[in-house]
């Protein structure tokens, strides 16, 4: 049986020019990740339409050529990010063998994890497949560990222009002390890849520097990849001297602003914020990074950052 999609699921929205900063919720995650916060709602929304945008039109060859692999590679950078339309897309294609075998296990379980966000369209759909397989899906499990960013597997990019841009962090990184992998999580989180992104707060290119941050390191064009990137693992090294190589501190730091971890003592309660560390973590599993202690003295709060963030542990 084949059942075509809804004509409404099917609209084009217009296209996104540029994805918004801190939650560019597109790194892999090693399990499927939860609907968002309602304060992260707005920003999630706009960066699920720009991979369902570019998707779709893979899917469908509209614009570009017809490429399902990358459609559903898409659909499930989408699917780990909350999005539920995502996840009902790639329950349609499974179950209508759309660019791959059909398979009606596959199409159940993304189907019920959209139904359970109260997606109808999945509901009505979920008696046409039976059961879900009881593994989670390769490409909603997979998590990335790799000491060289060329080891990516291929269905990560949604692009080559993407894995050029990953090929400059990974040739940069070491000028600066700092790890491909963790500077690839970070600028991953914040624009998915796009040199020419821009936020809502004027958070600008691949690792999204605010105007401040662009000065403060002396990035004279911050949409030219390179100087971005260069900016990015610059203020990456000095805030991992800033706080002695705490990952976590560091990717609050980097979202938040050294200065929001300081007045909290440790990670800013902000949804956003929260959400944004686990991402990174989730890429680079290290809780450590090494340092150079040259670069600045530590932050003032670490001792009381230290003792209130052991007291926080269940």
């Amino acid at each position: 049986m084949t059942i075509e999609k809804p004509f409404a699921n099917r609209n084009r929205h217009r296209p996104i020019a540029g994805l918004a900063a801190p939650l560019a919720a597109i790194v892999l995650l090693s399990a499927v990740s939860p609907a968002p916060t309602f304060a992260a709602q707005e920003t999630a929304t706009e960066t699920w339409r720009a991979l369902r945008e570019e998707a779709l039109a893979l899917e469908h060859g509209e614009g570009v050529p017809r490429n399902t692999e990358k459609a559903i590679a898409l659909y499930c950078q989408g699917a780990k990010a909350g999005d539920p339309e995502a996840r009902y897309n790639l329950g349609w294609m499974y179950m209508n063998g759309r660019g791959v075998p059909r398979n009606d296990g596959l199409a159940a379980y993304f189907f019920k994890l959209a139904a359970d966000q109260g997606h109808e369209p999945s509901q009505k759909m979920l008696p046409f497949v039976g059961k879900p397989v009881t593994e989670t899906p390769e490409c909603l499990s997979e998590k990335i560990a790799f000491s060289d960013l060329n080891d990516i597997p291929e269905w990560v990019f949604a692009n080559e222009k993407q894995r050029r841009l990953a090929g400059i962090i990974s040739r940069l990184a070491p000028e600066y002390g700092v790890s491909p992998q963790f500077a690839y999580a970070v600028a991953r989180t914040e624009s998915n890849l796009n040199p020419n992104a821009l936020s809502p707060k004027n958070a600008q290119g691949l690792m999204q520097l605010i105007p401040d941050t662009s000065a403060r390191f002396n990035v004279k064009k911050p949409f030219d990849p390179e100087q971005n990137v260069r900016g990015g693992l610059a203020y990456l090294r000095w805030l991992l001297a800033y706080f002695k190589g705490n990952v976590a501190l560091v990717a609050a730091a980097y979202n938040a602003g050294e200065g929001a971890v300081n007045r909290h003592l440790g990670i800013p309660p902000y949804a956003e914020t929260r959400n944004y560390v686990q991402r990174i973590l989730a890429v680079f599993p290290q809780r450590e990074h090494p340092f150079d202690p040259a670069i600045t003295e530590p932050s003032p709060n670490l001792p009381q950052i230290a003792r209130h963030m052991a007291r926080s542990k269940p």
